[in-house]
């Protein structure tokens, strides 16, 4: 960033910065969750925090709801300093938590009552059921929802005070692919009607879709922050061929079997990189067909077999293993 805040009386009139997060830092005894992060929400975006379970994703998101004191640093949302002005910051945010506790046995329509009572301007409930699809279930006990529908009611809580900007904390997190599907399609709505949102994530799929920019987290330090194209272009390669190599299942990575292997996979056209991914070897390459040719004659000519072969384009989640060294699912 280039300007440091100096506390609440610094405002963002005429700025579409929304949210500004200075020099976060969170620790828990000898381990620091959260380690100098640092970036702005524009508004009217989705701005997702995309990284592996441990990466400081929540506490970070904590912070920046007021529910957490940061060890050092500051958030603005909003124009309001989230530790001296935390009661209006709270007028103007919408909270999702990773783990909403709802009272089971109160109806769908009786908990959204009780949580608008919470404000002193509220939406009309109908058409925030509606909006989430639970119109049908408002005279439902909360025990009775299935997982997909009270992470559609939590949200529904989190909008019940039309909040300029929305928190969502892994709001997918164990639902379906269908149910996953119905609330990217609630997040997008949201956006189009011009609402902030900051969603924390581990599925890259998700964080593509949905992101306008993303925030890419690792060990609480922010690694990288751009579009999820622009990540992805920082690659410099936009496709990536995939296969397993059944002779090296087994050899060690020092092996000078799988070293010889490594230098012809790298000599092949168009290569710009190659990764290993347990049994799997893939290859970076802005030239698909060349690369695809020449591995196969390559393979053919050095007696090397092959299985699985597939292609595809570049996706976050390599971003992250280029980053780190380390897969998204595996960390």
């Amino acid at each position: 960033m280039n300007e440091t805040l100096s506390g609440a009386e610094r405002r963002l009139d005429g700025d579409d910065t929304v949210i500004r997060v200075e020099g976060l830092v969170k620790r828990y005894g000898a381990l620091t969750a959260v380690d100098g992060v640092r970036f702005g929400v524009r508004r009217g975006e989705v701005f997702g925090l995309l990284g592996p379970n441990g990466a400081g994703k929540t506490t970070t998101l904590e912070m920046m709801e007021g529910l957490r004191r940061p060890d050092s640093g500051t958030v603005v949302v909003a124009g309001y300093d989230t530790q001296l002005e935390l009661k209006k910051v709270k007028q103007v945010i919408g909270v999702q938590l990773q783990s909403t506790s709802l009272f089971d046995l109160l109806k769908v329509k009786e908990i959204v009552r009780m949580y608008a009572s919470f404000y002193k301007n509220s939406v009309p409930i109908q058409p925030l059921l509606q909006d989430m699809i639970l119109e049908e279930k408002k005279n439902d006990r909360v025990k009775h929802l299935s997982g997909g529908q009270r992470q559609r009611l939590a949200i529904a809580l989190a909008l019940v005070n039309d909040p300029q900007i929305i928190f969502l904390d892994e709001p997918t997190t164990g639902l379906d692919p269908g149910a996953r599907r119905t609330l990217w399609d609630i997040i997008l709505n949201l956006k189009a009607r011009g609402k902030t949102i900051v969603l924390s994530t581990h599925y890259m799929d998700e964080a593509h879709m949905l992101c306008d920019r993303v925030c890419l987290m690792d060990g609480g330090k922010v690694i990288a922050l751009d579009t999820p194209e622009g990540l992805v272009r920082g690659l410099r390669s936009n496709c990536a061929v995939e296969f397993r190599l059944p002779l090296l299942e087994g050899a060690s990575a020092d092996s000078p079997e799988r070293e010889k292997t490594l230098g012809l996979l790298q000599s092949v056209s168009g290569v710009k990189q190659v990764d290993v991914r347990g049994d799997w070897y893939v290859l970076y390459t802005d030239r698909m067909q060349a690369t695809l040719t020449d591995w196969i004659a390559v393979a053919g000519t050095n007696g090397i077999a092959f299985a699985d072969l597939r292609t595809r384009s570049a996706t976050l989640e390599d971003v992250f293993l280029h980053m780190t060294g380390r897969s998204l699912r595996e960390s």
